[in-house]
């Protein structure tokens, strides 16, 4: 069975959110683009608010999106990747 890992890079993101400190997001997730052999030039990094979902015990989440600057479209397991949950 797999564990809850509280520090995925969305809920690190929430959490920079919540504390006021979202201008060094986009910082974040760069460094965890780097991690995978991407080039964060290559990509637009955008942030959706949104409600958390029932039961969670957090008020919002923050989705992140990835777009590339080129036109190409994103891997999908790098889009899902950025939003894992755990």
């Amino acid at each position: 069975m797999a564990r809850l890992d509280p520090y995925t890079l969305q809920m690190q993101i929430t959490r920079m959110f919540e504390q006021g400190q979202s201008f060094f997001a986009t910082t974040k997730v760069q460094d965890w683009l780097r991690e995978r052999s991407e080039d964060p030039a290559d990509y637009d990094i955008l942030f959706h608010q949104q409600p958390a979902p029932p039961g969670s015990g957090l008020v919002m989440v923050v989705e992140i999106e990835l777009r590339r600057r080129d036109g190409q479209p994103v891997d999908a397991w790098l889009q899902e990747e950025v939003n894992r949950h755990g």
